[in-house]
This record gives C-alpha cells, sequence and structure tokens, in this order.
C-alpha cells in the first residue's frame, strides 16, 4: 500500500475515471481534489493544449487558431493527444482524465481503448456558466488560475504565487462562450448519453461549494470521504 493511503486506512486499488461538464463547472477543481487524495494522475487535456501555446510548438500555433475562433480542437489532434498521454504509464493507481470526450466519437474511441470505472458528470446550468466564465483569470506568467468570485487574487490584477499580470483566456469572451454552450449541447450531450446507456455516469449538483460537490462525488463512487 502507498504510504499516503496507508496513513488514511485507505486501501488503493486502481481506479479510471472521465470527468465531464460544460467550462465553469469545475471539472479540474474536483478531478485535483479527488488526485490528490486518492493518489491518481489528473490528466487534463486543455492543460497539454496550453502547454503546447505556451511553448509556441506546432501544435500549439494550431490550437491558439481554433481557440481564438472559439471552436473546439479536431477529434484526430485530441484522440492523439489523449494517447501518448494515457500511454506514458505514469498513473499506478489510476488516473481522471478532464476535458475529454467531448463528442460521441470521441467516446467510443475511449470506450475501445481503455476501461473505465465512471464517468463524473458536473451538472451545471447555462447562466451559471456564463457567470463563472466570464469572471476566470489566467496568470500570463505561471499560469495560475483564478476567479474573481471564488478565488481573487491578494492584489488586484496580480499573480498571488509570482505577482505576474492576470489576464483573461482568450477563449473566454462573450462570443466564444456562447459557441462552446452551443458546441457542448450539440456534441458533448451524445457522448453523454453513450455513457449513460453504458451505466458509467454519475450526475452531481456542480452548484454547490467545491467541497461540498466534493463529498458528493465521493458518495456516489463509493469512495471514503
Amino acid at each position: 500500500m502507498h504510504a499516503a493511503g496507508a496513513a488514511r486506512g485507505i486501501v488503493l486499488y486502481m481506479r479510471k475515471y472521465v470527468i465531464m461538464g460544460v467550462q465553469g463547472s469545475g471539472k479540474g477543481t474536483q478531478a485535483k481534489l479527488l488526485c490528490r487524495e486518492f493518489d491518481l494522475v489528473h490528466i487534463s487535456v486543455g492543460d497539454i493544449f496550453r502547454w503546447h501555446v505556451q511553448v509556441h510548438t506546432k501544435i500549439g500555433a494550431q490550437v491558439r487558431r481554433v481557440m481564438s475562433a472559439g471552436q473546439l480542437v479536431g477529434d484526430d489532434l485530441v484522440e492523439s493527444v489523449v494517447r501518448d498521454r494515457l500511454a506514458q504509464h505514469d498513473w499506478n493507481y489510476g488516473f481522471v482524465v478532464d476535458g475529454f470526450p467531448r463528442n460521441r466519437r470521441q467516446a467510443e474511441f475511449f470506450l475501445e481503448s481503455y476501461d473505465i470505472d465512471a464517468v463524473i458528470h458536473l451538472d451545471l446550468p447555462d447562466g451559471e456558466v456564463r457567470r463563472r466564465v466570464l469572471a476566470r483569470r489566467l496568470c500570463s506568467h505561471c499560469g495560475m488560475d483564478y476567479n474573481l468570485i471564488a478565488h481573487r487574487p491578494e492584489q488586484e490584477g496580480r499573480c498571488d504565487v509570482c505577482g505576474g499580470e492576470l489576464v483573461t483566456r482568450e477563449d473566454d469572451t462573450e462570443q466564444a462562450l456562447e459557441a462552446r454552450l452551443a458546441d457542448y449541447h450539440t456534441k458533448t450531450d451524445p457522448a453523454l448519453d453513450l455513457f449513460r446507456r453504458k451505466e458509467f455516469v454519475v450526475s452531481v449538483d456542480a452548484r454547490p461549494e467545491r467541497d461540498v460537490v466534493q463529498l458528493a462525488i465521493r458518495k456516489h463512487l463509493g469512495l471514503p470521504n
């Protein structure tokens, strides 16, 4: 047993989860909380693509064009990135995939390629999505995430970690958000329906405070609180 798990009296075994929800639903936050407690690896497709953008790779240039237009990255590129990341096999006790799949084709690819234990669906009304997303800020230097509703910096407009300038993400404009919401309901809802038919999905209300949401997730998954 892993030392951290032993200290908490938790029996660890392989757990493989997908976390889904519209932008602003808290996927990254909830995934990180699960991973920290149960020694899982957080695989964030968005973080991978942002890294490519920051270091100016060819993939990054392609992603920047797509994000600026408020669109989603193409299936082939997303599937390739996910496949390469999971092939690293650094997830001894499992993983939480965040930001994938986003449509039925990607869901079918995932089901064919990997055994999963559950799909965590964070349910959030579109009105709350708009309120949360348009309040998000990102440190232009270290990439630290902030939200002017729930996680304000100590100094207005500056990162608490490195002092870098806080900026709005390129894809967090009203126009881009409306395009993403429409795209999500058109493409991602069918992927969720596919997972539901396979009885993988556990739906959790994403509106309460993050700790309340986390406890609800663990209850649905049968994990210790």
